[in-house]
């Protein structure tokens, strides 16, 4: 909105405060007084998942909001290793929605329901700052009616980055990665774990995780991811065009 002085006293006011509280959009670095702006949300939207939840994997219902490609894919990164952890706060509250969608199809959890982050080694931690997946799961609490219980699962093991593993490798590689907080315990042998991550690859963090909180007596219902890797846009020219425009943007 510009500021003119055809304006009434209010819209001036207005103006000047927009203008005040305007940041530069991490993926274009357009003036935004939002964290992303308009033009990005809809191209991150089109990377949203028609049917979020995938059965494949058993034991282990996954439910992820979009495919990992395109703008989402780099909204991800810019979150991760750009110095960005507001945006997980926004892709959280997406995620949220998404869940809010599976509930309503189906029957509702014997047991109340937590969130519980994926855990980042502490080392991990101390060179980014924060956990994206914890980031994620406190925007889900925004639209979830479940609490985050933050440091239930730890990571006890540094582990070698899984892009570079092979999937048998990736396994190998988990085996002894996690285990439960005993403070928190008690409290969790009485809920529905669903983990929460930013993305799902193969599943073997996912299943690592899944199987050491199993083996403590702990329910778990499933994974929340904001992306899903592996997965083809179901319409090739609509990705084309989301990538001429992001270059042009």
């Amino acid at each position: 909105m510009g500021i003119g002085l055809g304006q009434a006293p209010w819209q001036r006011s207005q103006a000047l405060l927009d203008l005040f509280l305007s940041r530069a959009c991490p993926l274009c670095e357009r003036a935004t007084p939002q964290v992303l702006c308009p033009t990005c949300v809809g191209q991150i939207r089109q990377s949203r998942l028609a049917t979020p939840l995938d059965s494949s994997h058993p034991g282990l219902p996954i439910l992820s909001w979009g495919r990992y490609e395109d703008t989402l894919r780099q909204i991800i990164r810019q979150l991760k290793y750009s110095g960005h952890p507001e945006l997980a706060h926004w892709l959280g509250i997406e995620l949220g929605q998404t869940w809010q969608q599976y509930q309503r199809t189906t029957p509702p959890s014997p047991r109340p329901v937590v969130l519980l982050p994926i855990p980042l080694h502490p080392s991990k931690l101390k060179q980014r700052g924060f956990n994206q997946a914890e980031r994620l799961a406190q925007g889900m609490k925004r639209i979830v009616p479940a609490p985050v219980v933050g440091e239930g699962l730890l990571r006890v093991q540094a582990t070698q980055a899984q892009h570079s593993l092979s999937r048998e490798e990736r396994q190998t590689n988990l085996a002894h990665a996690f285990q439960v907080n005993p403070r928190h315990l008690p409290t969790l042998r009485l809920k529905t774990v669903w983990l929460v991550d930013d993305i799902f690859t193969t599943g073997a963090t996912a299943h690592a995780a899944a199987q050491i909180l199993r083996h403590s007596g702990i329910s778990v219902g499933g994974i929340c991811t904001v992306a899903r890797s592996g997965l083809s846009s179901p319409n090739p020219d609509q990705a084309d065009t989301v990538k001429s425009t992001q270059k042009n943007h």
